[in-house]
């Protein structure tokens, strides 16, 4: 996955404003913050998440699927892996 460790210290650095995100959810529920401010939080961190999502998908489609100098098979390996993840992020 050289497309994942190229943007290795990104992709953290994203992860951990994620951690962030649901750390100050954690520190809202604790405090009884009003719901709609934890709703907020909440669909904050959905997006951030959406977003890493997004990112590291087409990586992986550029990467594992639309690379010119794939054979087929190592194509079509990408592409079925890239549906299981996504059936299972849909869910």
């Amino acid at each position: 996955m050289a497309h994942v460790t190229a943007n290795r210290d990104r992709l953290i650095a994203r992860t951990r404003r994620i951690a962030g995100q649901m750390a100050a959810i954690e520190r809202a529920l604790a405090a009884e913050t009003a719901c709609a401010l934890v709703l907020q939080q909440v669909a904050a961190a959905r997006g951030a998440i959406n977003g890493l999502m997004d990112e590291i998908v087409a990586d992986h489609l550029r990467e594992h699927v639309a690379r010119p100098d794939l054979d087929d098979r190592a194509r079509a390996a990408g592409a079925e892996e890239l549906i299981a993840v996504i059936r299972r992020y849909a869910r």
